[in-house]
């Protein structure tokens, strides 16, 4: 075997990796549909989807999703308008809408209403940031290179592209605010102390805030260990400092003469005075609540501000959605990372004990979570019963600092083999010699909690297991199950999008920028509900609202599908119809078809029939109309207004077509045969008909 090195002599490179589009790489696939799962179509609202089906009608075949609404009435849709589709994600299961009925209507025109309210308050929010003088950071300085160059790991492309995106907008004079959304243990920190390097070069004071005591410890051993080459100041404040520490580095913070700060929310105390603030970086956004937001929002206009997260807060990821704020992701794991086997199931001591010695034999730590300081002595005794031979520590949030502090150091140093401890391990904490994780009472937690947990093992090259155990005795509620098969469903490395989206399903999302915390996503589903959003800022922004291009119905009698044979796998053929309905302009046309032939062959004429498909209804589109359909022996064309010019022309071209005023459609005679030779008319050349066809009259000039 050779690889690529071996051949082209040298490295190869990440940089055109980088340069995938930030929208594809934070795009969420909304088609992963499954019988039973609800989705939403734009014009019909909420139904159930069934399964895709093939229909043979005038020998040509094409395939339809079959969708179920209320009255068991059943909707057909042709693969060729999956734009109009989306998966329903908004809370509690929905009750369907009835096929042509108002509620639908009304559902939308509410959460419309709702929607404009939002944008104008999210632009006014917007206008304020880019009105109101950031500060422009200066180019990379050779001492940032040096700082970079001293990363002892291999930044992935994904890594890279995020550094690029945030030294982007810290060099523009606009504030930043971006959001960082990367797996637990993907290298978020090195993209923060990039960014307060930066700041810090420019005489600029940065602000570290993160939600737990232990947490400040960690980032501020890594911050002084990458900074430790160069005059940058670095101080910590949380509980575990004397009050006459803290009131040092406040004095330096006013003084200027501290740099850095790496704090919990005492940072965002009154006392807290900065000379020169230029850098807000908060870790674990998740876990601060809105009253904590609201107050940074105070520093927002001007400072600029960094959030990452790992599973952010339905609103932040709707946000980031909607394009409010800017947002990267990091997909890609850091090299020789291997997934956590995730196991959930009830407690049993026999099956605790064995995983606890099976990662003792192979020398690595154990985590144990039980989330009650009442009883957790009680279950460190239970687990030094079963397992003897066991070191145990036990550690949670109301021991004194200095005991809780050597508590976690001698678990950092292997003094301990198992650490018994609530939930303050959550956040952030890397052990790497730590690889098996068993959580206690898992039914009690909320979903990016439990995946926050799981995140805290497997963050080195060996194996790591996960257990997540509940009582057997009692039932799980609903939202319960539903998050632990959520868990045990996506082990894959990078989850954690996934798992905020499932968040975002299961609990809701909320009004964006408020308190409270309800939404009209449950109405019309978390998907429509952001386009909405992304078009009422749009319409804002451009003035007035935008008529929308119509959508196309085209049914014309052409064999264009995609084969079983060619594309194998529904889930596959959802996905390359999805990408042909979404076709607008010719070019995207040669896109979708080279990679089709990249990657299942040279296309068959059915699936050339469907690109020649989606060509016409991208050019009968922007012609407006809405449906091109076979009625009898003619071609319906509706809505037409043709001025006097062109019914001349059409009465030229097509003698005998019939043009209907009062209903606004117009037919012409379906040719049967090609016009030389008298043979069958070819599907192609039908659509090139058509195409020609509707240029003729619709698009074209008509000479004076």
């Amino acid at each position: 075997m050779l690889t690529e090195t071996d051949l082209s002599g040298q490295r190869s490179s990440t940089k055109d990796m980088r340069r995938m589009p930030s929208r594809r790489r934070g795009g969420i696939d909304p088609l992963q549909l499954k019988p039973g799962d609800y989705v939403v179509h734009e014009q019909h609202g909420v139904g159930r989807y069934v399964e895709m089906v093939s229909r043979t009608v005038q020998g040509a075949t094409r395939e339809y999703l079959i969708l179920e609404y209320a009255k068991s009435d059943r909707l057909f849709v042709p693969t060729d308008q999956l734009e109009e589709l989306t998966r329903y994600v908004g809370g509690e299961a929905p009750s369907l809408h009835r096929l042509g009925g108002a509620d639908w209507q009304k559902a939308k025109s509410r959460a419309r209403k709702a929607v404009k309210q939002i944008a104008g308050e999210l632009i006014r929010l917007y206008s304020a940031r880019m009105a109101s003088p950031g500060h422009a950071f200066g180019a990379d300085t050779p001492w940032q290179r040096e700082l970079e160059d001293a990363f002892p790991y291999v930044e992935t492309p994904d890594q890279l592209a995020a550094i690029d995106e945030v030294k982007g907008d810290m060099e523009r004079p606009v504030p930043m605010d971006r959001l960082i959304c990367g797996d637990v243990g993907y290298g978020k920190t090195e993209i923060a102390v990039r960014a307060a390097f930066k700041a810090v070069q420019d005489g600029k004071q940065v602000a570290v805030l993160v939600p737990t005591t232990l947490l400040v410890q960690q980032h501020l051993s890594t911050f002084t260990e990458r900074f430790g080459a160069f005059p940058v100041v670095v101080k910590p404040i949380s509980r575990f400092q004397t009050d006459g520490e803290i009131d040092a580095t406040l004095q330096g913070l006013a003084d200027g003469n501290v740099d850095v700060v790496v704090g919990t929310h005492r940072i965002l105390s009154a006392q807290t005075r900065f000379k020169n603030l230029g850098l807000v970086i908060i870790d674990e956004e998740q876990r601060f609540g809105v009253e904590h937001k609201e107050e940074l929002k105070r520093l927002r206009t001007q400072v600029d501000v960094l959030a990452m997260s790992a599973t952010p807060i339905p609103r932040t990821l709707e946000m980031g959605l909607t394009g409010i704020r800017e947002m990267s992701t990091i997909l890609t794991p850091p090299e020789e990372r291997h997934p956590v086997l995730t196991f959930v199931g009830p407690y049993e001591e026999k099956q605790i004990a064995a995983a606890i010695r099976r990662e003792l034999l192979r020398e690595g730590q154990v985590f144990f979570v039980h989330n009650r300081v009442r009883s957790i002595d009680k279950v460190a005794a239970n687990l030094a019963r079963l397992v003897p031979e066991a070191r145990i520590a036990t550690a949670h949030g109301q021991m004194n600092e200095h005991e809780l502090e050597r508590v976690m150091v001698d678990f950092w140093e292997k003094n301990y083999d198992v650490l018994v401890a609530t939930t303050i391990v959550e956040s952030g904490l890397d052990v790497p010699n730590a690889n098996t994780l068993i959580v206690d009472r898992a039914d009690m937690y909320g979903l990016s909690q439990l995946h926050q947990l799981r995140g805290r093992v497997g963050r080195g090259r060996e194996r790591a297991y996960s257990y997540f155990l509940y009582p057997p005795e009692m039932p799980l509620t609903e939202t319960a199950h539903e998050r632990l098969a959520t868990l045990a469903q996506h082990t894959e490395i990078g989850a954690g999008m996934y798992v905020a989206m499932k968040d975002l399903e299961i609990r809701g999302a909320g009004n964006i920028l408020g308190a409270e915390q309800s939404g009209h996503v449950a109405g019309v589903g978390f998907d429509l509900y952001v386009r909405m959003v992304g078009e009422a800022v749009r319409d804002l922004k451009e003035g007035g609202r935008q008529p929308d291009a119509p959508e196309t119905r085209v049914e014309l009698p052409v064999d264009a599908h995609l084969p079983h044979e060619y594309v194998p796998g529904e889930r596959l053929r959802l996905d390359a119809y999805r990408r042909i309905a979404a076709i607008t302009s010719d070019e995207e046309i040669g896109g979708v078809h080279d990679e089709l032939k990249d990657r299942f062959g040279p296309p068959p004429v059915p699936v050339l029939n469907l690109l020649e498909v989606a060509r016409f209804r991208a050019k009968a589109r922007r012609a407006g109309l809405s449906e091109v359909t076979v009625q009898g022996n003619f071609v319906k064309f509706a809505p037409v207004e043709l001025p006097e010019s062109r019914q001349v022309r059409l009465q030229r071209l097509y003698p005998k077509s019939i043009l209907k005023p009062a209903t606004r459609t117009l037919l012409v005679p379906m040719p049967k045969t090609a016009p030389l030779g008298g043979r069958p008319l070819r599907d192609q050349e039908l659509l090139k008909w058509a195409t020609d066809l509707v240029g003729a009259l619709f698009l074209e000039a008509v000479p004076a």
